[in-house]
This record gives structure tokens, C-alpha cells and sequence, in this order.
């Protein structure tokens, strides 16, 4: 059956700011307490949406969650009102503030894990919510994502949304970034990759430096309740000694799209012996390879060249989609030009400035969730959420009405962010047809 992959960012948050929360994400520690600017962060992510939305490819919204999370410093112990938590907070446990803060819901490659149609048993497109539990500030976003994704996918004839998985380190499990798909047409049913970086139930190989954040029992879980045909799955280690200088998730160090996976040389443990099963159920598999002679691990997290988006575009070719950061290092973009001028798929180089999004360890491939729909599941998502040059500027225009351009983990405390944050989001429900998505009553 002829599908489509759409791609569903995640909008950044009114409180995108610098706290280096994520342990192993070396951009997210190296830019602690730098300046942030909302406002240009959600610029710079609703251009990415609508360049590639303008250049044919479905392209969806997926909104941020509210934050400060107050509900979850009420676990913890805090009482008052809502503003007046805020502010003990901010006095007594500044670095919870900044947690119950993050907009790292804005990755929405760690939103989910997804089965097209085409390779689930019973038909439907299936989104496993991540639970995310090695981060604290990241574990607190599953049930704000699981009501999400039911206003987005909501046609249960098409799409089954599944809550996530135990909060426990045996199930630790981060959604698509460390999830491939490999396969000829879209429509047809096609190889899942999930990639672990440790075995719970036996001792292993594991980094010595930095969390091995999803675990194989997770992305076996994962794959049963997705209802993915067991013919179609393929289980891969991360090499450890990657995580170990920066590679947290799969999408760090590798990318697919169709019958070509886009890798590292040192992505994978049993790197040859995976290419080998990968050629004996793909038609036509292609491993692009790109040597460490040419492109250090620590320059491909650098620059993210592998954080980036494999797109089929209408003639075959493929479009590689990069940040900035890519074109800046004269070693990486040596190599992609060679690439380009190469005899394979990849036919086109587009460059987007995601600074902001960049300092904070996230990438084109983490601000976006891949779904591969049939024109009738398309027609069955939500309409409000997807891109096109009304909701472009409605967008532009709700960011400039709300977002701050400065913001500082101090800034945090302002019992303003907290009302401003909730009026904007309930716009935003609005504007997106969404329901009662969020805690909160206005």
C-alpha cells in the first residue's frame, strides 16, 4: 500500500534555558547556564517545519508541555499555591527549578517509538510512549506526551496509542532515537532496527563513563506492544565505547531512510555481522559508512552530522538535512560534498540554523518524530497540527505575543513565566484543536 513519512516536530517551550541536565550529552553540559532565547529557538524550529513542509514533505506540530511542571514539586514535597511553590522552590532547590523547567519535551524523537501500519499485525499505525526514566527532568514528560498524542492520532480505527513503559531502570527506553527503520517503499512492511545500549538481564559489554540510557528489555517490550511482526525486528548493541564520548542515543552516531542506513564506522558493536542480516532481509541495503579516518566520533557529535534527517524526495534521491554545525567544520562538510558528488541516494545537502536548539544537545533528528501514514491515516490525523502557511504565521505570531528572548536559570523564580507559560499554552490548545491536553485550568 503507497504511504508517506511525515515528520512531527516538537515546538519549543516558553522555558527553554541552559541548565545542563542530561549527564553524557556533552552540548547540554558544555552550555550550562549560557543565556538562552526562546523566542529565536521557536523561530528557528517553525522555519525548519515550514521549509520542508513548503518543499512537499508532510510535516506536522507537536506542542510543548507545560512547565514549570508543578504537579511533580508537589510529589516532591512542596506545598502552597502554585506560584507560591515556585518560589520556595526556587529558594531552596534552585536545580529542581530548573528540572520541573526543562523544555526538553521539545526532542520529540524521545517521544515515542512507532509501527507504520505495514508492519504491525493488526493494521494499525501503534506510538509507544517513552518513559525516559535515566533523566529526571525528561521521566516527568510520558503522561503530558501519552495525552498528546491521543489528541493527534486520535482515530482509534487508525492509530493505537500505548502509555509508556514501567519507570524502572530495567525498562529504561527513549523513544525513536534509538529506533530504525529500513525497507523498500514506505507502504510495504519493512525491517524495525531498535538499538540498546545494555542487556539488564546479563552482564555485557556497557560504557565506563556515560549511561547506557535504553536497555534491550525495553525495546523488546516496545516492539510487543507496537504489535510489530517478529519477521521484521532486528536487535542491535550500541558500541559503548561511542556513548562514552557523547553518543547518548542511537541518532547521535546513525540515521536510515528506506533501504539506506547512514552510520559511523564505530555506531554499532558486531557492526559487519548486523550489515550482514540487514542485506539478507532488505532488498537493496545500503550502508553508508563513514570512516573514523575521515570523521572522528568526537567531531560527529561536534557537529551532529548524524543528528540529521534522510528524506526521499519524488525523484529517489534522497535529502540529507543538516545543522548548521555540519556546514561550519570544514573536515565534515569536505566529506559530505565528496558524499554528494558520490555514486549514492543522497542527491542534496540542506543546511538549518538550530542554534539554540543545538547548545542544548538536540539536533534536526531529535526535534522531530518520523510517522509513516497511507493518505487515509494522513487525512485521519488531526489537521489542525499540520503545517502549512496559515498555521506557519498563526504559529509566528503566538510565539511573539508570549515567548521571552532572554531567559536565565534565575529567571526561573519570575512567578510571571508560570502565568505566562499557562495563558499561552491554552491559546495554543486553540489554535491546534487539542482538548484538554494539560493539567492546568486557566
Amino acid at each position: 500500500m503507497k504511504a508517506r513519512e511525515a515528520n512531527f516536530d516538537g515546538l519549543v517551550g516558553l522555558t527553554h534555558h541552559y541548565a545542563g541536565l542530561s549527564f553524557g550529552n556533552e552540548a547540554s553540559t558544555k552550555h550550562q547556564f549560557r543565556v538562552s532565547n526562546p523566542k529565536l529557538a521557536a523561530k528557528q524550529g517553525l522555519l525548519k517545519m515550514k521549509a520542508l513542509a513548503d518543499a512537499g514533505f508532510p510535516q506536522g506540530v507537536i506542542p510543548p508541555q507545560e512547565r514549570p511542571n508543578v504537579p511533580v514539586l508537589r510529589q516532591l514535597g512542596f506545598t502552597g499555591t502554585d506560584a507560591q511553590i515556585v518560589e520556595k522552590v526556587a529558594k531552596q532547590a534552585p536545580q529542581l527549578l530548573s528540572a520541573a523547567s526543562s523544555a526538553s519535551s521539545m526532542w520529540v524523537a524521545n517521544a515515542a517509538t512507532v509501527s507504520p501500519s505495514a508492519d504491525s499485525l493488526d493494521g494499525k499505525v501503534h506510538l509507544t510512549v517513552a518513559n525516559l526514566n535515566n533523566k529526571f527532568h525528561r521521566a516527568s514528560e510520558a503522561s503530558t506526551t501519552e495525552s498528546l498524542l491521543h489528541a493527534i492520532f486520535r482515530d482509534e480505527h487508525h492509530f493505537a496509542v500505548h502509555g509508556a513503559l514501567p519507570q524502572v531502570g530495567m525498562f529504561g527506553d527513549e523513544g525513536a532515537a534509538n529506533h530504525n527503520r529500513l525497507g523498500g517503499d514506505y507502504g510495504d512492511p519493512s525491517v524495525q532496527l531498535f538499538v540498546y545500549g545494555r542487556e539488564e538481564a546479563k552482564a555485557g559489554l556497557i560504557p565506563a563513563r556515560y549511561p547506557a540510557r535504553q536497555t534491550l528489555e525495553a525495546s523488546q517490550a516496545v516492539a510487543r506492544l507496537n504489535q510489530v511482526d517478529a519477521k521484521l525486528v532486528v536487535y542491535a548493541q550500541q558500541n559503548p565505547a561511542v556513548i562514552d564520548q557523547g553518543v547518548f542515543h542511537n541518532d547521535v552516531i546513525a540515521v536510515s531512510n528506506r533501504q539506506v542506513l547512514f552510520c559511523h564506522e564505530q555506531a554499532f558493536l558486531h557492526q559487519q555481522e548486523l550489515y550482514a542480516t540487514l542485506r539478507q532481509k532488505i532488498p537493496g541495503f545500503t550502508a553508508l559508512e563513514v570512516p573514523a579516518s575521515r570523521v572522528s566520533v568526537a567531531d560527529a557529535v561536534s557537529t551532529y552530522l548524524f543528528n540529521s534527517q534522510l528524506l526521499s524526495r519524488d525523484d529517489g534521491s534522497m535529502l540529507l538535512v543538516l545543522p548548521e554545525e555540519a556546514r561550519q567544520h570544514e573536515g565534515v562538510w569536505g566529506y559530505l560534498n565528496e558524499l554528494l558528488a558520490g555514486d549514492n541516494p543522497i542527491g542534496e545537502l540542506k543546511v538549518f540554523d538550530l542554534r539554540e536548539s543545538m547548545a542544548n544537545g538536540g539536533g534536526p533528528a531529535c526535534l522531530r518524530l518520523r510517522v509513516v501514514l497511507t493518505a487515509e491515516e494522513l487525512r485521519a490525523v488531526n489537521p489542525a497540527v499540520m503545517m502549512n502557511d496559515r498555521l506557519f504565521v498563526t504559529l509566528n505570531g503566538w510565539v511573539d505575543r508570549w515567548y521571552r528572548d532572554r531567559l536565565t536559570q534565575a529567571d526561573l523564580a519570575d512567578p510571571l513565566l508560570l502565568r505566562e507559560g499557562r495563558e499561552a499554552l491554552d491559546e495554543l490548545t486553540r489554535i491546534l484543536d487539542l482538548g484538554s491536553v494539560y493539567p492546568f485550568q486557566i
